[in-house]
Parts: structure tokens; sequence; C-alpha cells
């Protein structure tokens, strides 16, 4: 990430991937703000490598916000109001991203604790089944 900027149109998602997040939101508002009535093909498609880089990043990043949201004593009503997502999504992602994230060893300590997740699981009435 934090490539130097293209000198040519970006209209590729790998170039776009590249791009610290936080400046394809910029970089994506900055696009759409000047967009002309009659945009070139080479607009459009930077556009679209732009908001599939967005997407692509949060999608990443949205669970762990989830579980930050969690800790901080969220329930899943209160996330999904705050996603757009139904519970039941909340709930998939958030398990799917912590089950990789307890058996995810860095120096020999897990990233996240079992523990953790079990007593969020249980706080939310979900006990520990799958």
């Amino acid at each position: 990430m934090n490539r130097a900027r293209p000198t040519e149109p970006l209209v590729r998602f790998a170039d776009a991937e590249e791009i610290n997040p936080f400046q394809l939101l910029l970089d994506l508002h900055d696009h759409a703000v000047a967009r002309t009535p009659g945009p070139r093909l080479d607009d459009v498609l930077t556009e679209l490598a732009l908001s599939a880089a967005v997407v692509s990043w949060w999608t990443r990043w949205q669970p762990s916000m989830i579980h930050t949201a969690l800790r901080a004593g969220a329930d899943l009503t209160d996330i999904a109001k705050a996603t757009g997502l139904d519970a039941s999504d909340v709930l998939r992602r958030w398990r799917r991203w912590a089950d990789v994230q307890t058996r995810l060893d860095i120096g020999g300590r897990l990233s996240m604790d079992p523990i953790e997740v079990r007593a969020i699981e249980r706080r939310l009435g979900l006990g520990v089944v799958r």
C-alpha cells in the first residue's frame, strides 16, 4: 500500500487496491464530486475501480469493528442498525473473523483470546455452539 500516485488513469481494481484505504475514500469522493454529465470511459472505470477497492477494504475491516462494538457492550440489534445488515449477517461475519483470530498465532501468542470470544457469545446468549 501507499504507492506513488499513478500518472495514467486508475482503471483497474488491482491498482486501486494498492492505495491506502483512507486515501481511497478521499479519491472516490473527489472523483464523484468532479464527475461531469457525460463521463469518459476512463472516468467510469476509475470510479468502478475505486469503489470496488473501498468495498473490498471495508469488507475485511468491518468484522474487527463489529468485535470492537461487541466489546463495548453493543448487542446484535445495535450493530445491525449501525451497519444496515441483518443480525444474522453481523453474527456470521463476526464469527468467521473471530474464528480466524482465535487461531492466529503471532510469535507464540494468539491474536485474540478465545475466552473473550466465548464471553461475548455468552453475553449474547449464543453459547459456543456453531
